[in-house]
């Protein structure tokens, strides 16, 4: 399932315009952004919890010439599903 497909049940479920509806996911995605960004959890009931986590520094190796590199620390995003959504799939 794509954004355009999400828009379209959106639009279809609400009665309103497609361009309403898409309006509203993206306000919804960069809201989810912007909190990620500030560092806070997103949860959505039901459905789980996006949060922001540390990846450490670690060593790697460059796959062309097999030297060892370091790999610095990073912010990554997860996502964390619900109990409902777990069940809801199996």
């Amino acid at each position: 399932m794509t954004k355009a497909d999400l828009v379209a049940i959106m639009a279809k479920t609400a009665g309103g315009s497609k361009t309403a509806s898409e309006r509203g996911m993206n306000t919804f995605i960069v809201s989810i952004f912007e909190s990620l960004r500030r560092g806070r959890r997103v949860t959505i009931s039901g459905f789980g919890t996006f949060m922001v986590t540390r990846r450490a520094a670690r060593n790697g190796r460059d796959p062309r010439t097999g030297k060892e590199i370091k790999i610095p620390p990073a912010k990554v995003p997860r996502f964390r599903p619900s109990r409902a959504l777990k069940t809801a799939i199996r």
